[in-house]
């Protein structure tokens, strides 16, 4: 895919302790394929990103939740790692923000513990979804129909299980957000 072809603005929705590699590849990913891609975070400065069970590198942070316009972004992207979403999901605004591209039918993306916040934001019931194994007991509690794949995309949705699935998980987060809006796509 060439730089110039996917003219898009992706948000990137995450705080402290979000896996490193889940933030950092996707990212890329996008880039590479011509997408404009902000940290969005509940504060400003930079926010610590998770690596092996440690603290590792910091991120910029974009804007913050406060400053951040949904309408802006033409997708979301939720990076997982224990922290991040535990934190996330206590974020009023951060739940807002979520919400605002699913009553949009804006493509949404979530890797690992990331579903946590889309369970908190109560737009998982019957979409089909995968997350890290620890996860899918709360997303079949609020109504997914969980499966183990590297990738499950439903009606804009892309979700996968853990690092290893990344490059399947881009791939489909790309072809995505190239996608665009899905009509008719129901809260």
């Amino acid at each position: 895919m060439k730089n110039e072809e996917l003219n898009k603005r992706v948000a990137i929705l995450a705080t402290d302790g979000f896996e490193e590699v889940e933030l950092t590849s996707p990212r890329e990913a996008l880039i590479a394929a011509g997408a404009t891609v902000e940290v969005i975070a509940p504060k400003s400065g930079t926010i610590k990103a998770w690596k092996n069970g440690d603290w590792s590198g910091k991120e910029k942070v974009d804007h913050t939740l406060d400053e951040a316009d949904p309408v802006r972004y033409d997708a979301l992207l939720i990076p997982g790692g224990v922290i991040n979403p535990d934190k996330l999901r206590r974020e009023k605004k951060a739940i807002e923000f979520v919400n605002a591209f699913f009553k949009a039918g804006k493509p949404v993306a979530s890797i690992c513990h990331g579903p946590q916040v889309l369970v908190e934001a109560d737009v998982v019931r019957g979409r089909r979804m995968t997350s890290f194994h620890s996860v899918s007991t709360d997303l079949k509690n609020a109504g997914a129909i969980w499966e183990d794949s590297e990738v499950v995309v439903d009606r804009g949705l892309v979700t996968s299980r853990s690092p290893e699935d990344l490059e399947a998980f881009n791939a489909k987060l790309i072809e995505e957000v190239k996608e665009g809006v899905h009509k008719n796509v129901r809260v």
